[in-house]
């Protein structure tokens, strides 16, 4: 697997500061999986009465750990939780091995945990098709368990990176009657990326107090407005995760929806969102499409989907060609009703065209300079009803080849 020797110009200046999570404690190891010299397992604990939620790959071909967590997700248990990340090999298309690889590795952590098996979430990213060497994690959980401390949220963000070229990570905090809740969350994903569920890997956690079905009922409600509104290359992968732990130590109970909880989650996930757009393999270029004016919300998804996935336009875009044609086209084939006498297209605030041509008042000239910039935003609006969406995307450049030919080798 080639080395990624570089970060992408897209990065965030800096790492955020994480707080501490009450009830949450974190370890890593070098387990050598896949990779030399650098962490590539980690292991989250959470204390007793803690909420799990999750969200998952609808991949056909998803792996054995991502059905066995689909199994445990909605069950209730009072006892503590755990989970475990490994990095460089996605134990995915092994068959029975990948089974037995995954049950191996739950088993063990609850045993040195202490835990119920049912309560050991785990995941695995890297190569398709490879045996898992599972006894190169067992082997290290009782050197992770005497590691376990709340401050390593950001060991854990480095050691579950495959071909990200920078740690993943995003939190919030909120007061209720002058009590401090805290989110924090990390995220892992550069290519393979168009969710159908929540995304890559991801592992968002609270001191709050949430019970599970409406803890479940806020994560999927926003994975559908973060999560799975970003696309890099449109391939969906078969270990997506999304995994939320309230474990309660705040002593701050959240009953609803309504209420600070609820906005700093979503601003959470859509800042891991965002992350890893802009650390799309290759991508030099973070795209916003926005799409108005379709029939429903539905189309209007449809459409923006058509243009952030469009090879046409992200390889425009990261020519800083401003092809609207292209555009045109990508609405044309998406398959959701348009009609293309009432289109308006806009690059950042320069209308492109409106009624079905070209603006009279567009330069090309303008369109090519606002190309240049790092951050731009495509809008259309088709004219036909209230329908809108927004989705997130990056170009497609040579970078993405060169990482995907060396990924096995």
């Amino acid at each position: 697997m080639a080395k990624i020797t570089h970060v992408s110009p897209l990065a965030p200046a800096t790492f955020p500061t994480l707080p501490e999570i009450k009830g949450a404690d974190f370890a890593t190891v070098e387990a050598g999986i896949k990779y030399a010299g650098r962490k590539d397992v980690m292991l989250a604990r959470l204390a007793a009465g803690s909420s799990i939620a999750g969200v998952f790959t609808r991949s056909a071909t998803r792996s054995a750990a991502v059905l066995d967590c689909q199994e445990k997700i909605s069950l209730q248990s009072d006892a503590g939780a755990a989970i475990i990340v490994n990095a460089g090999n996605a134990n995915a298309f092994t068959g029975r091995n990948g089974i037995e690889a995954t049950k191996a590795v739950t088993g063990a952590v609850a045993q040195t945990l202490s835990l119920p098996e049912s309560r050991v979430f785990s995941s695995s990213t890297g190569v398709i098709g490879e045996p898992l060497p599972f006894e190169k994690i067992t082997n290290k959980l009782s050197e992770m368990r005497e590691a376990l401390s709340p401050g390593k949220m950001k060991d854990a963000a480095e050691a579950i990176r495959t071909t990200d070229t920078f740690a993943k990570a995003s939190a919030a905090e909120f007061e209720v009657d002058g009590q401090v809740v805290n989110i924090a969350g990390i995220a892992k994903g550069s290519g393979m990326i168009a969710p159908d569920m929540a995304t890559m890997l991801v592992y968002i956690f609270t001191d709050a107090k949430v019970e599970q079905a409406l803890l479940q009922e806020m994560l999927s409600e926003l994975t559908d407005l973060t999560f799975n509104n970003i696309t890099v290359d449109s391939d969906t992968s078969t270990s997506d995760t999304l995994l939320l732990g309230a474990t309660g130590a705040s002593g701050v109970e959240i009953s609803n929806r309504e209420g600070p909880f609820y906005q700093a989650l979503h601003q959470v996930m859509l800042d891991l969102a965002h992350q890893v757009v802009r650390d799309g393999e290759g991508a030099t270029k973070f795209v916003t499409v926005n799409v108005t004016g379709a029939e429903t919300a539905k189309d209007a998804r449809a459409h923006a989907l058509a243009i952030a996935n469009s090879p046409l336009v992200k390889t425009a875009i990261a020519g800083e060609d401003p092809n609207w044609g292209r555009v045109v086209m990508a609405i044309g084939k998406s398959g959701a009703s348009a009609d293309r006498d009432r289109l308006t297209i806009r690059f950042g605030d320069i209308l492109v065209a409106e009624n079905g041509w070209v603006s009279p008042n567009y330069k090309e000239a303008d369109g090519a300079s606002y190309m240049k910039q790092q951050d731009l935003e495509i809008s259309v609006d088709l004219g036909l009803g209230d329908g809108d969406a927004t989705v997130w995307t990056c170009d497609l450049t040579h970078g993405y080849i060169t990482i995907n030919a060396d990924y096995r080798s």
